[in-house]
């Protein structure tokens, strides 16, 4: 399932392609990225958006640098490349699959110190693709291992977009949902709204639309309604961020989710490659929170709806406690509470 693809990557002219997640679901148009520069502002404009697709994006930016330089000075390309670094990791704070992919393509590059400029971008560009065809499989992996937990005939709640459009092509939640409708276990998906910048929307409710999963919208006050109506058996959402105890960053929202859901007797389920799991950061309370631009809640596109002069606030995420989550899946298996023990079983197994 699946034939989603927001990321693609041109071997012979060496040529990054994204969706434009901007312009869906009224268009579907590509743009195609050979500047570092350019793709950096296309992570922080939301054109690629999901931590593990900013993470994709970023690799293959780190690949273009390489191949943009042409000259063959070795020292020289070194430093072009990790000018160009330092522009992509200043595109978003929150995702850290950012951060771990450029310290993936960096610990490379260093690796190939006094190699020929050739050899240099011949390995980052396959390191780039390696990164995408991982994040791949783990998203495929995480569905199964999700999809054992969906109980049978199950109505799925799920928060922002953690689908193809935010991953390699498959998705974490939605790869948990796509997985589980595979298994004949799913009877309904509510999509929340996902204010203010509508990702479930938009961009879910188009997934879901895609490749025929049955799924109703609902804007995100209707959630605990819906919920106490007795017709959510499930949630799941994905994460740009967990701590190492187990608190999760998401899509501003979902905490409210993870409340309501606790009240209700939901499980609670995040999704996330073990790439978005910060290991060095020991609770959510370090997690640093974006906060985007205010015309955002403003209004959305060429309309404003709000006043002049009223002051906005717009952080786009939130933290879950680890206490209110039922279960984390990663691509090496499900885990639970407690977290603390593991998530570090799983840097002992790294």
């Amino acid at each position: 399932m699946s034939v989603i693809e927001p990321i693609r990557w041109d071997t012979q002219h060496k040529t990054l392609t994204l969706l434009d997640q901007t312009r869906l679901p009224r268009e579907e148009i590509y743009l195609d990225y050979t500047d570092p520069t350019e793709v950096a502002l296309a992570i922080r404009d939301l054109v690629v958006r999901g931590a593990p697709a900013i993470g994709c994006a970023a690799a293959y930016g780190v690949a273009l640098a390489a191949i943009q330089y042409t000259g063959d000075d070795p020292a020289q390309m070194d430093a072009w490349v990790r000018d160009a670094m330092k522009v992509l990791s200043e595109s978003r704070p929150t995702a850290v699959n950012l951060f771990w992919a450029l310290d993936r393509m960096g610990k490379l590059l260093d690796s190939l110190q006094g190699e020929e400029c050739t050899k240099i971008r011949t390995v980052l560009e396959k390191e780039a693709v390696k990164i995408f065809e991982e994040d791949l499989a783990s998203c495929r992996a995480m569905g199964d291992f999700g999809a054992q937990l969906v109980p049978e005939n199950a109505k799925i709640l799920t928060h922002c977009n953690a689908g193809a459009l935010a991953t390699a092509g498959y998705g974490t939640a939605l790869g948990v949902i796509r997985s589980a409708y595979r298994d004949g276990k799913v009877s309904m998906v509510w999509v929340d709204e996902t204010r203010p910048v509508l990702q479930g929307a938009r961009l879910t409710a188009w997934e879901m639309v895609q490749e025929g999963i049955p799924a109703t919208l609902i804007t995100d006050s209707m959630a605990g309604a819906i919920m106490a109506a007795g017709e959510v058996d499930f949630i799941v959402v994905g994460s740009d961020r967990i701590a190492a105890n187990g608190d999760v960053a998401n899509k501003i929202g979902t905490y409210s989710v993870a409340v309501l859901a606790r009240r209700h007797n939901i499980p609670f389920i995040v999704a996330a490659p073990i790439s978005t799991i910060d290991f060095d950061i020991p609770s959510g309370e370090g997690i640093p929170i974006e906060e985007r631009d205010p015309v955002e809640v403003a209004g959305y596109g060429d309309e404003r709806w709000a006043p002049e002069g009223i002051n906005i606030y717009n952080p786009a995420f939130d933290v879950t406690p680890a206490e209110l989550v039922t279960a984390i899946v990663t691509e090496r298996g499900v885990l639970t509470s407690p977290y603390t023990p593991a998530i570090a079983d799983l840097v002992r197994r790294k």
